[in-house]
């Protein structure tokens, strides 16, 4: 009986400590990889990244459109102002709802 809750003791212990272990290893192994320097492929697409993020914050558009996209974006915009009664296509709309008014039933 003692051997037997030793040995279910010691299975638990093995397994939950083989978790703990697995895990510890893939962490390490992250932080071991950022030690070292990177693959030029993976280096290559950080920069472009990085490059992406920065033209994007100073973009108040799509990053790299050219006057073409400024273009077909005015002449769509222009298509559905005319389809839809102009407005300002780049503000929501609002929406004003009346109350009802109900007549007073008599019985």
């Amino acid at each position: 009986m003692i051997l037997q809750r030793l040995f279910q003791f010691s299975t638990i212990l093995r397994s939950s400590l083989s978790v703990v272990l697995r895990r510890n290893i893939g962490f390490t192994a992250v932080v071991f990889n950022k030690a070292k320097s990177l693959d030029p492929v993976q280096k290559l697409f950080l920069d472009k990244i990085h490059d992406y993020d920065t033209k994007s914050k100073k973009a108040s558009g799509p990053v790299d459109a050219g006057p073409e996209y400024q273009k077909n974006m005015d002449e769509e915009i222009a298509k559905l102002q005319r389809l839809y009664g102009g407005g300002d296509l780049n503000k929501f709309p609002d929406f004003k709802f009346e109350e009802p008014k109900f007549d007073e039933v008599s019985k």
